[in-house]
């Protein structure tokens, strides 16, 4: 999280965690989904959700 707003601190309003179950895990920006463990089987590795977010900022 520190990543993110690091990264894009002036491009990001705010960021919003909401709890779910199931292995469900996706992030949606700008009401695009960039990643969702769900598709994807697996988890997010370390720097590729600042890279998809980057992506569509």
């Amino acid at each position: 999280m520190a990543e993110l707003l690091n990264t894009y601190e002036f491009k990001i309003d705010s960021i919003k965690l909401i709890p779910a179950d199931g292995g469900k895990f996706e992030v949606i920006v700008n009401e695009k989904l960039v990643y969702s463990k769900l598709d994807t089987g697996r988890h997010i590795e370390q720097g590729e959700l600042s890279r998809l977010i980057g992506e569509v900022l």
